[in-house]
């Protein structure tokens, strides 16, 4: 089990190409510190920005951030109002800073749910960077697997495509991430270990990190462990183990 002091990455080793986090934790993070748990979704929009800059730095292709799920709409209205505004502000505050770094933003989700100022944030944000060449990162908004696959069948009846020709890369290209590399690792921060309706399609084959460290803790060095985690993994996809003489 590896620790803090203990993430010596191998930058020339097998970096993931696409890494999706389930950002857990920060409602009971503030809960235990006696903060409002809006504090711990203020904590936690910062530890994205560490997040995204480390990814950036050591090569990650793409980063999907699990932000707000279509069953967060069940939570209190107050803290969904709060959850917007931290939205609006992070897209407002990074913006810019997303242009110079030449990084390319992009949703998933149902986008049109989210306030109209969200979704012309989004807009705007969106085709800003639509020409960059470096990393693309993708916050998944109002966003569930299930609805998601859902959503693209319904395309698929209405396109007319016969059933015998439905095929799992017609499924793929029907998604809210066609286009995007399928994940190579799903991380989940606070304890929890389950992918709660998060590219369930998509991660068929991603190798999974939970930690017990809740996101408003989840700095550089808890990332750099999960991806020496994910180096010393052996990714066969189905196949037989490279040493295995089994014929």
């Amino acid at each position: 089990m590896l620790s803090r002091g203990d993430n010596k990455l191998d930058i020339h080793g097998r970096i993931p190409s696409h890494v999706g986090i389930i950002m857990d934790g920060n409602g009971r993070w503030a809960e235990s510190r006696g903060l409002p748990r809006i504090e711990g979704h203020r904590r936690g929009s910062e530890r994205v920005k560490e997040i995204v800059e480390v990814s950036l730095d050591i090569g990650i292709k793409c980063i999907t951030l699990y932000a707000f799920s279509t069953e967060n709409w069940q939570r209190p209205k107050s803290e969904v109002s709060m959850l917007m505004k931290l939205l609006e502000l992070y897209l407002k505050n990074e913006l810019s800073k997303l242009v110079k770094k030449g990084i390319v933003f992009r949703t998933i989700g149902e986008t049109w749910r989210l306030p109209e100022n969200i979704q012309k944030l989004i807009k705007d944000t969106t085709e800003m960077t639509a020409s960059n060449k470096g990393m693309t990162l993708v916050a998944a908004l109002s966003y569930s697997s299930r609805n998601e696959i859902t959503r693209g069948i319904k395309k698929i009846i209405a396109s007319g495509i016969k059933p015998e020709e439905v095929t799992e890369d017609l499924v793929t290209s029907s998604l809210d991430t066609d286009g995007l590399p399928q994940p190579d690792l799903i991380i989940r921060t606070s304890g929890e270990r389950r992918l709660s309706n998060f590219l369930l399609w998509q991660s068929a084959y991603a190798e999974l990190y939970f930690t017990d460290v809740l996101w408003p803790d989840f700095d550089k060095e808890e990332f750099m462990l999960a991806l020496q985690d994910f180096q010393g993994r052996e990714r066969r996809f189905g196949s037989l183990p490279v040493s295995s003489n089994a014929s």
